[in-house]
């Protein structure tokens, strides 16, 4: 995505990865978190403000920072970070609420066009995978790194 972001630290495995938001309300910690699921070939996404108390994510608490397309931006280059180094890994994303997953989604449809350039993109609805489509709302994502 061509829309400003920030700069990250991530490890080996490219797995997890910090980053800072900065406005109004000052830097705060954000992580993103890919791990793997039940099935062997596909990650969740998860992503939030770092609780330094339980040294995890809080994806419940609502940061209003002024910055929300950055950082969903940083969140994003994080993902093709994670699927370069594991192109053949599907990564599942679900917002913690319904408003959350409707933000996600909107985000996905600002920038399906050059998403779609690098990635499978799918929607679930009534518990089924449908091909990600502008207009319909979706329960969770799971996208794949098209292999070029």
């Amino acid at each position: 995505m061509k829309l400003p972001k920030y700069e990250y630290l991530t490890e080996g495995e490219a797995k997890l990865f910090k980053f800072s938001s900065d406005g109004p309300k000052g830097k705060i910690k954000k992580l993103v978190v890919y791990s793997q699921m039940l099935e062997e070939d596909i990650y969740n996404i998860a992503f939030g403000d770092y609780d330094e108390e339980t040294d995890s994510i809080n994806d419940t608490v609502i940061t209003n920072n002024s910055d929300s397309q950055k950082v969903l931006a940083t969140v994003v280059s994080t993902l093709y970070v994670f699927t370069n180094k594991y192109p053949n890994f599907w990564v599942y994303a679900t917002g913690s609420n319904p408003a959350r997953t409707r933000l996600y989604r909107m985000g996905i449809t600002s920038n399906l066009e050059e998403i779609l350039a690098d990635f499978k993109v799918f929607g679930l609805s009534d518990e089924i995978w449908h091909e990600f489509k502008k207009g319909k709302e979706f329960e969770a994502f799971l996208v794949k790194r098209k292999i070029h």
